[in-house]
């Protein structure tokens, strides 16, 4: 059965979660209390798209669409951290550009190696040993591991060839690039017979450079008619582009000046996703089928015409081979010019944009939803109460220290917040206690927190309540609901 050429494909990807931390505290015969020993949990592994060679089509993505790494392991007592999830690696073909499900390009891929980070583990979370500090000489909480980033991401390829045939349907496209070089595409006298793009290397003198055969064009390609639009992505990166007219058709109102223009409105039309223009890049006419008498004596009445637009024109035959030799050093040369054009590589930058002096690192902003609430947005708050386990007072008090030293407790205060106001950061909403102190002095246990006490005893005296009322309310209940 023969291969499937897929050169698009939508792909879920999901890195791989964070290991939590370890609240643990060494015990050993004469020593009940020898200090925190929880291990810090391992990161999550990231997905990465990798540029293989030996690949070269998205076959695999489409069939497989979905990919995840591996979670990073919990730390454990004894001071031994989590083992960091296992990095996912997924190979992809050259000339693999990489988009948002809204079209934005987020990566070209070109070049053996070349790799993209598609989504970042989660980090591990650190355990009691690492936060252990003067205020909090053995702490009885660990830090949650964040969860891994999964995104939806478009995969499209766009075929690395210098130069693209372009025509109809049976112009001789497919036996123009046998002949040159050593590809052997799928030939007949039918419309559409290549299905998939067909790339060779051709040898000019010392010029090596790639050939790329599309599926014919016809008119409305660039608006999906066909299959135009499916593979005009794969002459974008073209150095030149080269027309392959049929000199030997017998179809009523076809003509090589009629093909052109044709070709050319679809390609005017036709935007390229990584940018440029298309009309921009050299163009060269090739008139096929000239073996034919009536196909050569056509070539010589149209040829003048052609060149008078400024294209540069070869007449050839596929199967005499006549002025096959010609094209290749033509098409060589134009290559070699637009690579001498071609600005010189730079190597990578490091750029380090230091943080503005004002820039606290959060902002507070009211709910536009609830009045009298607010949302507090940040990398490090949001990222610090994904990290929090709100079932441990002592977590919760950390947590309040840790935004109070950032000013957010302040900029409430500033803000118009007062005490009982539900604040929002991330996807955690809380009322805002403006008493918390900054620092913590004492603490009265592990796991706890003194300035969490009355809540806890508050929790616990309406749970007993609500378990009275439910009990001596069931048979009320029951008898209302007509048992």
């Amino acid at each position: 059965m023969a291969s499937r050429f897929v050169d698009r494909a939508v792909i879920h990807l999901a890195a791989g979660n964070g290991g939590n931390g370890c609240a643990s505290v060494h015990r050993e015969k004469f020593k009940p209390l020898g200090g925190p020993d929880g291990g810090n949990g391992g990161s999550g592994g990231d997905v990465l798209l990798i540029v293989d060679p030996s690949v070269h089509t998205l076959l695999d993505f489409h069939f497989r669409p979905h990919a995840r790494a591996g979670n990073g392991r919990p730390g454990q007592g004894s001071n031994r951290n989590g083992a960091a999830g296992e990095t996912l690696e997924l190979r992809v073909p050259d000339g693999t550009v990489v988009l948002t499900e809204d079209g934005e390009v987020l990566a070209d891929l070109i070049g053996a190696g070349t790799t993209f980070v598609a989504a970042k583990g989660g980090r591990g979370g650190l355990g009691n040993a690492a936060l252990a500090s003067r205020a909090r000489k053995a702490p009885g909480f660990a830090l949650l591991g964040e969860e891994g980033e999964a995104r939806d991401l478009v995969l499209e390829l766009r075929s690395v060839a210098d130069v693209g045939l372009l025509g109809f349907p049976s112009a001789g496209k497919s036996s123009l690039i046998s002949v040159l070089s050593a590809a052997k595409p799928k030939i007949a006298d039918y419309p559409f017979t290549t299905l998939v793009p067909n790339l060779g290397v051709v040898t000019a003198g010392d010029t090596v450079f790639t050939m790329a055969d599309v599926p014919g064009l016809i008119p409305g390609a660039s608006q999906g008619k066909g299959l135009g639009l499916d593979f005009l992505r794969h002459i974008e990166r073209c150095a030149v582009l080269v027309h392959v007219i049929d000199c030997a058709t017998y179809e009523p109102g076809r003509d090589p000046v009629s093909d052109i223009d044709a070709l050319e409105e679809e390609l005017a039309r036709y935007t390229p996703a990584l940018g440029g223009d298309l009309a921009d890049r050299p163009r060269v006419v090739v008139l096929n089928k000239i073996d034919v008498p009536d196909a050569a004596e056509l070539a010589e009445l149209v040829r003048p015409d052609l060149e008078a637009r400024g294209l540069r024109v070869f007449e050839v035959s596929t199967v005499s081979r006549k002025g096959l030799r010609e094209l290749t050093f033509a098409l060589g040369e134009v290559v070699e010019s637009y690579r001498a054009a071609l600005p010189a590589p730079t190597p990578a930058k490091i750029v380090l944009t230091p943080r503005a002096v004002d820039d606290s690192g959060f902002s507070v902003a009211p709910d536009p939803d609830e009045p009298g609430a607010y949302i507090v947005r940040g990398p490090r708050p949001e990222r610090w109460v994904r990290q929090t386990d709100f079932g441990n007072d002592e977590a919760v008090g950390y947590l309040a220290d840790r935004l109070n030293r950032l000013g957010v407790e302040e900029e409430l205060a500033r803000m118009g917040a007062e005490p009982g106001s539900q604040v929002t950061i991330g996807d955690y909403s809380f009322e805002w206690e403006p008493s918390t102190p900054g620092a913590v002095t004492h603490l009265a246990g592990r796991g706890t927190d003194p300035r969490l006490e009355h809540r806890s005893r508050v929790t616990a005296a309406e749970r007993k309540e609500a378990r009275r009322v439910r009990r001596e309310g069931e048979p009320e209940s029951r008898e209302d609901a007509g048992e």
